[in-house]
């Protein structure tokens, strides 16, 4: 499932092809997406795009009397190729523009979503209830001290609520623990301020580094035999079978919410 560096990658490589573009036509293929796709999106016809950008997992493009929210969800992908281009089985959505190219949207497992609103997304009813991005400034010390106080749900549980904070998917939240020698099970309220400081400080830095890894997005995004521009991360504690490469000892795999965590038991406690 793409998570927030892969959603940040294709707002990044997707942005210089649409912002001031005017929308020629839209090619609805398939309007039963994880939530079927309004007719409202037929009427944007000849509307400017304002900007492209992320809130969560989710893509935002106002347009002259609205804003699209696009949903990459499981298996989605963007890509800019120019009108005409062979389709693929899978593309959904089309949105033709004025430069002649066009944005599509591919989606074999369909849990992905175009909606649209004419009101603030950000009050969205998807929108409005996330927790701060983990980039920002809002994310800090003394803001997941005080969400972990007096709570006895994993501290692994806590920073993938995106009530808590927004877009720390399970690859990255189990590597940011291990970078911070903290076990994915130990209760938040009885994690220290001054381990939580290191654990922002991971958090940042781990998706960071994920997104540096996202390689050229402008040639990923509108070549038709390039890849989603998604990419291969280097990790060094999730999906590893064998032993830790700091310590030595054998890397650990349980579930917690039903989702694969892998620590050292180690480096982490």
């Amino acid at each position: 499932m793409p998570e927030l560096p892969e959603v940040e990658t294709t707002t990044n490589g997707i942005r210089p092809h649409l912002l001031g573009q005017r929308i020629e036509r839209f090619i609805i293929r398939e309007r039963r997406l994880r939530w079927p796709i309004s007719e409202a999106i037929d009427q944007l016809t000849g509307q400017k795009i304002y900007d492209v950008y992320r809130r969560g997992k989710y893509i935002l493009i106002p347009v002259d009397q609205g804003t699209m929210l696009w949903h990459l969800g499981m298996s989605g992908s963007m890509r800019v190729l120019p009108v005409n281009s062979p389709v693929d089985k899978h593309e959904h959505v089309e949105m033709q523009l004025a430069s002649g190219q066009s944005l599509k949207f591919r989606d074999p497992r369909r849990f992905g979503s175009l909606l649209f609103t004419k009101a603030d997304p950000l009050q969205h009813k998807l929108l409005c209830k996330l927790g701060p991005e983990p980039l920002s400034v809002e994310f800090n010390t003394d803001y997941l001290y005080r969400v972990c106080r007096h709570r006895s749900t994993s501290i692994k549980s806590l920073i993938m609520d995106s009530h808590r904070v927004v877009g720390v998917g399970n690859i990255y939240a189990s590597e940011a623990l291990f970078s911070a020698g903290i076990r994915p099970t130990r209760e938040a309220g009885s994690i220290s301020k001054k381990r939580l400081a290191k654990l922002v400080e991971t958090i940042k830095r781990t998706l960071h580094a994920a997104i540096a890894q996202g390689g050229t997005t402008l040639q990923d995004f509108s070549r038709a035999d390039g890849k989603p521009g998604y990419f291969k991360q280097s990790l060094q504690v999730y999906g590893v079978k064998g032993d830790c490469s700091v310590c030595g000892k054998p890397i650990k795999q349980i579930t917690q919410n039903q989702r694969s965590s892998y620590y050292c038991p180690g480096c982490q406690s």
